[in-house]
């Protein structure tokens, strides 16, 4: 098949959405799939409010369209809700075609979290968007059912993978680290709630691995806390197998794949009982769970490293990406029946 992912997420940027993208079309590629990224790659683009790192798209339906139409493709998935993803959705009604999109991050509590505008208004938004989607891809059942219980209508899963061959456990130097130590990987962003993490009082050392727009602050009120920058794939490896603990404070990822990246490592997961946590963690094999952040921490040390391992051994890109593509055969099979159904009528 010839597949246009359609997206305004893609590389420079760092992030578990874009993670996730480039895998899948890596798979899909090994299978034999045609895959085209649509993206803000040679267009104007703008720095998205609250977030100067991420570029957005200005005024991007003519290109997006031309992309599009050149490109014929027998499917299309539009797996973001920004200007890109907008202008893929618009073209797609105008000319009657048909398109699955996916449901990567709890965007309504992160616009509440930076702003006043309450999330019934941007629920209300998403729930539009992904209205006229024969597929709404979502990573968990546990954000399944939140979605549905808010209206949203086509809900499907595609699960998230984690390359085990990258992600395994190595032998690194650990000379002149306080132990125990307690890692956080991922953006530093107020909906990140990393300062649940950074106050905590445990033993040892802390460290930070990544980027946002409360590094700076954070950094400055949180002096004996190593802050490391951000970092790609390749380069997080020797750092989970350092950590003693990983630590996830999130409370609105709608996955957190750094957690399935750290635990494909041995290292042991701390976070909240949350939607994510719930389920990606195994509590009490491959990670702990706990509304106190600080028990969950200490608790987290004393698992095995290798049950760690084992749990993470089940999350596989190839299964998720057979996921995807039934997906995409079940939105070409419904457009198809619409089809015929008009030529019917």
């Amino acid at each position: 098949m010839r597949i246009a992912i359609v997206t305004d997420a893609w590389s420079p940027q760092i992030n578990g959405v874009v993670s996730t993208l480039v895998a899948t079309r890596q798979c899909l590629r090994n299978a034999g799939h045609e895959v085209e990224v649509v993206s803000a790659a040679g267009m104007k683009t703008f720095a998205c409010p609250t977030y100067p790192d991420i570029r957005l798209a200005c005024n991007p339906y003519r290109k997006v369209a031309s992309i599009l139409e050149n490109l014929e493709p027998d499917c299309i998935h539009i797996a973001t809700e920004g200007p890109i993803g907008l202008a893929a959705r618009r073209h797609c009604l105008k000319h009657g075609l048909a398109f699955t999109s996916s449901y990567h991050t709890r965007f309504p509590e992160y616009v509440r979290a930076r702003s006043l505008i309450p999330m019934t208004l941007t629920y209300r938004w998403l729930k539009w968007f992904h209205g006229p989607s024969k597929a709404v891809m979502v990573p968990t059942p546990g954000i399944l059912r939140s979605l549905e219980k808010r209206g949203f209508r086509h809900l499907v899963l595609w699960g998230r993978g984690v390359d085990t061959g990258l992600f395994r456990p190595a032998q690194v130097d650990q000379t002149g680290i306080a132990r125990p130590l307690y890692l956080y990987v991922g953006r530093i962003a107020v909906e990140k709630n990393v300062e649940d993490f950074l106050r905590l009082d445990l033993p040892g050392s802390k460290w930070v691995i990544g980027d946002g727009p409360m590094r700076e602050e954070l950094q400055r009120r949180y002096p004996g806390v190593r802050f490391l920058g951000a970092r790609n794939n390749d380069e997080l490896v020797p750092y989970y197998n350092c950590a003693d603990v990983f630590v996830f404070p999130s409370r609105t990822d709608t996955f957190g794949l750094v957690m399935a990246e750290a635990m494909a490592c041995g290292t042991p997961v701390a976070a909240y009982p949350v939607d994510g946590p719930l389920d990606v963690v195994s509590h009490g094999r491959s990670g702990v769970l706990d509304h106190d952040l600080e028990r969950a921490c200490l608790a987290a040390r004393q698992l095995c490293r290798k049950a760690v391992r084992l749990h993470a051994l089940q999350y596989s890109w190839s299964a998720a990406t057979q996921q995807f593509l039934a997906n995409l055969h079940l939105a070409r099979t419904a457009q198809g029946g619409e089809a015929a159904q008009s030529s019917l009528a």
